[in-house]
Formats: C-alpha cells, sequence, structure tokens
C-alpha cells in the first residue's frame, strides 16, 4: 500500500496547495495521506489570539475541502484539525474520506509555561482510551498526537490491537530533533510497526521565543530504521508498506509471542 507524508506550514483557506500535492500523490498511485499539527489551523501561539468565529470557520472550510479532495481523488486523509462547540476548541485529530469524517480527540496535551494546549482547550481530562485505530487496504493504523507518543498505556493499546502502523501528526520546535529521532525510532521497534511522523516547518516569533519548525517528517520501518526522510522545506514524502517486512520483523523478533507465554 502507498502512503504519503504532507509536510507544510500554516495553509490559508485560499491555498491551492492540498489540491495540488493531493494530486500528484494520486497520480503516484498514494491510498493515504498525512498531515502535520497546526497545518489547517494557524500554530498555537496564533490560534489562541485568532477569534473563535473565525478558528470556526476556517475549519469547517478546510474539512470541507479535505472531503472534496477525498472523493475526487479516492484517497483517505488524516489530518489534525480544531472543532469549536459552544464557543469552546477542542484538538482533533480527523480521519476524512469523500463520503465521513471521524474525530479522534487527542488526550495528552502539552502544558508547559510556554506553550500550554491544556490549558486553553476543552479536550477532557480523563481515562485513558486507545487512540483512534482503522483498517485499511489489508494494514491495520493507529493516530495518535506527537505528544502522545511519551505514554505508555497508549502504546499498550497499540500493542493489543496488533496495530500495523502508527500515524504521528506532530509540530516539533526548539532543539528536540535528535530525541524525537530516537523515541521514534525505538517506539516502532519495540512495537514491530511503520511509524509515520508528519512534522510542519516553517517559523513563529514572538517576544521570548523563535519557534522554529524544522520538519524531518519520516517513515520508520518495523525493525526500527529510518526508511526515508524530508529536510526542512515544503515537501511531498511517498511511502511504500511492506506487509512481508511488517510480518518478517514481527515474527523475527518475537516479542510479542514472549508476552503471550507469560499471560
Amino acid at each position: 500500500m502507498r502512503c504519503a507524508i504532507l509536510q507544510l506550514p500554516s495553509i490559508g483557506m485560499g491555498s491551492k496547495t492540498l489540491e495540488n500535492y493531493t494530486r500528484a500523490a494520486h497520480q503516484k498511485g498514494v491510498r493515504l495521506m498525512v498531515l502535520g499539527e497546526y497545518l489547517l489551523n494557524p500554530f498555537f501561539k496564533e490560534l489562541i489570539q485568532t477569534p473563535i468565529s473565525m478558528i470556526r470557520e476556517q475549519s469547517i472550510h478546510q474539512i470541507e475541502t479535505l472531503k472534496a479532495l477525498a472523493l475526487k481523488y479516492e484517497m483517505v486523509f488524516v489530518a489534525p484539525i480544531i472543532t469549536v462547540k459552544k464557543n469552546e476548541c477542542t484538538k482533533m485529530i480527523a480521519k476524512i474520506t469523500g463520503r465521513s469524517v471521524s474525530y479522534y480527540p487527542q488526550q495528552f496535551l502539552i502544558n508547559y509555561p510556554h506553550w500550554n494546549e491544556e490549558e486553553f482547550f476543552a479536550n477532557p481530562i480523563e481515562a485513558i482510551k486507545a487512540p483512534m485505530i482503522f483498517a485499511l487496504h489489508g494494514f491495520k493504523f493507529a493516530v495518535m498526537g506527537g505528544f502522545e507518543l511519551h505514554f505508555d498505556p497508549l502504546w499498550s493499546a497499540i500493542a493489543s490491537k496488533n496495530v500495523d502502523v502508527v500515524l504521528v501528526p506532530s509540530a516539533s520546535t526548539f532543539e528536540s530533533h535528535n530525541r524525537w529521532r530516537e523515541l521514534i525510532k525505538t517506539r516502532a521497534f519495540t512495537h514491530n510497526c511503520y511509524i509515520l511522523r508528519a512534522n510542519r516547518v516553517g517559523e513563529y516569533c514572538d517576544e521570548k521565543h523563535a519557534w522554529k519548525f524544522y520538519g524531518d517528517s519520516m517513515v520508520v520501518s518495523p525493525d526500527g530504521d529510518v526508511e526515508a526522510d524530508l529536510g526542512n522545506t515544503e515537501e511531498l514524502l511517498i511511502v511504500d508498506l511492506d506487509r512481508k517486512a511488517l510480518n518478517d520483523s514481527k515474527k523475527g523478533w518475537g516479542f510479542k509471542e514472549a508476552l503471550k507465554k507469560r499471560r
């Protein structure tokens, strides 16, 4: 199965960028495309200064745009989006087809003084649930936000559901490049699954920080190897998922079988 990772900065409502890249991906046989965080909406620090009505309008427009593209090009999109209900914003990841939209509310949000999503968004703080999981063309996919990669209970759900591919939209910045690489490689190896990480690019500056989003979107194999990656500019990465390589990795390392013997 062929997938794509789209690495961009934030895009406005009138942009033709999404259609141009979707058309190119379709011509290459892509069936699923994953986008990074804060592409369909402004970056968080800009978002919190944006009127709620404008956030709502933008999100509705972007979802309708992706639905139309999904129908036209027979593609599935996985993309972070901000939804608005009763004047409250919720940070979601949407799975979009030509006929339906499913939403996964991110369960863990960044809560640091300089970047406090948990305080701003209305995402509930409650018992941990499995991330969004769906099947497509013989592969089982899971979706989680970049920050969620740090939390073991979500990975327990990945293991119990025998997930093949984890899709990770992110907005990584500052000097976190090497740390994120090692984390993604380790999670992919210990769970013998593909990880498709879609980061964003661009820059946001405030009075204290320069938020430089460095890209480095990548596909990591079930053996924990980086198979392909992008630089720090706007790019599209085409990814081929290999069922045999996936099965060989799970069988060869035998992590799941070792766990079964102890239950």
